[in-house]
């Protein structure tokens, strides 16, 4: 069946003065690598007897159709699970770099958004691998981030009548970790300080906050663990009771600006939610653990930038201090510091896009009810103003936004 995929990430640039072979990993499109693939080989073959050509790269998939390729990158044609193989062989992959192609292959010939979801996390998970196994991610990095199951585990600490065998907590996340994926998480988290065990009660207790240097986080890292949290709540809406969750969507045009102010008051939210919990938890313990998912994101580009500026530059260049998600209260100091530049900031428009949802029912439930349905989402009217000295008002006002997030020690 013939489909052509809507572009997810641009290529990088190939120049005549600076030939350096596409990465695999850069790329969100199997179509946009072949091309770039396509145009390096044909300037690195530039003034060689038999330069490169659809023919050559055909032979050496050995496919009898000398255009094949062209057909795929203009989206004619799909690769089928054999056509993958011969392509590896083409492309010069080794056996993990094929495995990636086949996950990059499947991600982008995926028309179902669940399919795309879990293509994306696995190929994710395999890039992350990859960059660990060639010392490309420090493996004492790796081993700082906990994942899902880690902050899942960490919040179970807050759980009333949550008891840490790993039978117990199995059940509790409904069978979505294995026991000796949620028994190295807890060992994990009490080895690194973030939990203890009380030596008279042997109850587990917090002891500090999870990532404490975001910064030090490699970008694949934050990706996968984002990813996973994400997928969560993909699983939730057919999974959960609309009762017992909350999902809403809300899709509109944005000025730069506006992008920015919006981003500023979730960043608030959230902040304000965490500090909330933090002080409740303090008094009583929760019944469950839930999720909150915040997604703010381009699905255009600008009119005026999107011939100039490849999006795959902007995902590669994410600063990791805007990183994973709360683990606890801000510190009174930095909370101060935040609500102190936020009073001189005027108030702003904001819009939302929130899941919120259950990954592990209250200690001592009947079974739970698998289903699933939607929410809808609060909306915000964003008036721009009129004059200049209205739009200089509002750059400050974004500029209040960023240095009150950083005092806030927040992260996106």
């Amino acid at each position: 069946m013939q489909h052509n995929q809507p572009e997810f990430g641009k290529g990088k640039e190939i120049s005549n003065t600076s030939l350096v072979s596409p990465a695999l990993s850069d790329y969100m499109s199997y179509r946009e690598y072949l091309a770039d693939f396509y145009q390096y080989k044909r300037k690195a073959s530039k003034g060689s007897l038999r330069q490169y050509n659809y023919a050559v790269f055909s032979a050496a998939a050995n496919i009898k159709s000398p255009n094949y390729l062209k057909m795929i990158i203009e989206g004619k044609r799909n690769l089928s699970e054999d056509m993958i193989g011969k392509f590896g062989k083409a492309l010069g992959f080794n056996k993990e770099q094929t495995e990636e192609f086949r996950l990059l292959v499947n991600f982008t010939q995926a028309t179902d958004p669940a399919d795309r979801n879990v293509f994306l996390k696995k190929m994710s998970e395999h890039r992350v691998g990859v960059k660990l196994k060639s010392g490309e991610i420090d493996r004492k990095s790796f081993e700082k981030v906990p994942n899902w199951v880690a902050w899942i585990v960490y919040a179970m600490v807050d759980q009333d009548g949550v008891t840490f065998d790993t039978a117990s907590l199995k059940n509790l996340l409904r069978g979505k970790a294995s026991e000796d994926e949620i028994e190295n998480s807890l060992q994990a988290l009490i080895a690194s300080g973030e939990l203890r065990r009380d030596e008279k009660t042997g109850e587990i207790k917090k002891a500090r906050s999870l990532t404490e240097s975001p910064e030090d986080i490699p970008v694949a890292l934050v990706r996968k663990l984002q990813s996973q949290l994400m997928y969560l709540g993909l699983e939730s809406i057919y999974q959960d009771q609309p009762t017992d969750r909350e999902f809403g969507t809300l899709t509109m045009s944005l000025t730069k600006t506006e992008f920015e102010e919006i981003k500023f008051k979730l960043r608030q939210m959230r902040k304000g939610l965490n500090k909330d919990n933090s002080i409740a938890r303090m008094k009583t313990k929760g019944e469950r653990v839930y999720q909150l998912n915040i997604q703010l994101f381009p699905v255009t580009d600008s009119v005026n930038a999107s011939s100039t500026q490849p999006v795959i530059q902007s995902a590669l260049d994410v600063k990791l201090a805007d990183s994973v998600m709360e683990a606890a209260a801000p510190s009174a100091e930095a909370v101060a510091k935040a609500e102190a530049v936020l009073a001189q900031a005027a108030e702003v428009a904001a819009a939302t896009q929130a899941q919120a949802a259950p990954v592990a029912p209250a200690a001592t439930p009947a079974a739970p009810v698998q289903a699933q349905a939607e929410a809808p989402a609060k909306k915000s009217s964003l008036i721009p103003n009129a004059n200049q000295d209205a739009n200089k008002e509002r750059s400050n006002v974004s500029s209040l936004a960023a240095s009150a997030a950083s005092a806030a020690e927040l992260f996106r």
